[in-house]
């Protein structure tokens, strides 16, 4: 894994990400994690380290500071509370629980070894902030100011079946690939657009962007 440290520093670099010795260590050794359960558990498609530095860590990393500059603008009644929907290996919620150790994240996944794979990398890379949830996001009670998602749904499934979850003044952050249009214009009018932000993934030629909603209610 020692050698894609440099890799991963320039792409911090690249994306203005200024992040501990410790961070780095630790996003690292979460990499290897995924490498090791994949094996047995197929957490993800991505094989080669090199390939899932890039599509998973930057992919991920590319959204902190856009999050960052959001959470700045919430209301900030006590510590922030973060759900990542159908996180799978924790993408982007153990990223974003590494790199914001103020905010507290739970990653919930319909897939049991998948929540408890989190559950095993909070308590390998010492998280207190990251819990793995096994549960439909339809089920859950607690509130949370930032509800996530990475390729999880379409816009409307995504924000419906997590609508029980967003505190009042919270707000979703879709992590989409080409701009998507089609699944904006298909939100119900409960559900207000309020920012569409293009991101670029250091060694990645693909489109991606952030699609920030929240309700209009």
């Amino acid at each position: 894994m020692s050698n894609l440290e440099p890799m991963l520093r320039q792409g911090l670099a690249e994306l203005d990400l200024a992040l501990s010795d410790a961070q780095v260590a630790q996003l690292l050794a979460y990499l290897a994690l995924i490498q090791k359960w994949t094996k047995v558990y197929n957490l993800t498609a991505v094989r080669d380290p090199a390939e899932m530095l890039t599509h998973h860590l930057l992919d991920s990393l590319a959204v902190i500071l856009p999050l960052q500059r959001q959470l700045a603008q919430l209301p900030a009644a006590g510590s922030l509370r973060l759900l990542d929907v159908g996180s799978g290996a924790g993408l982007p919620g153990v990223v974003m629980a590494i790199c914001c150790p103020q905010i507290t994240v739970h990653c919930v996944d319909t897939v049991a070894k998948k929540a408890a794979f989190i559950q095993q990398v909070a308590v390998t890379l010492k998280l207190p902030n990251l819990r793995g949830l096994h549960a439909r996001v339809e089920s859950l009670t607690d509130k949370y100011q930032v509800i996530s998602s990475r390729a999880f749904a379409s816009l409307a499934d995504f924000t419906s079946w997590s609508a029980a979850a967003l505190a009042e003044q919270g707000i979703w952050m879709a992590m989409k690939g080409k701009h998507p249009a089609d699944e904006i214009t298909a939100l119900p009018s409960s559900v207000e657009v309020f920012h569409v932000e293009q991101l670029d993934v250091p060694g990645l030629e693909a489109e991606r962007c952030i699609v920030w909603m929240r309700s209009s209610g």
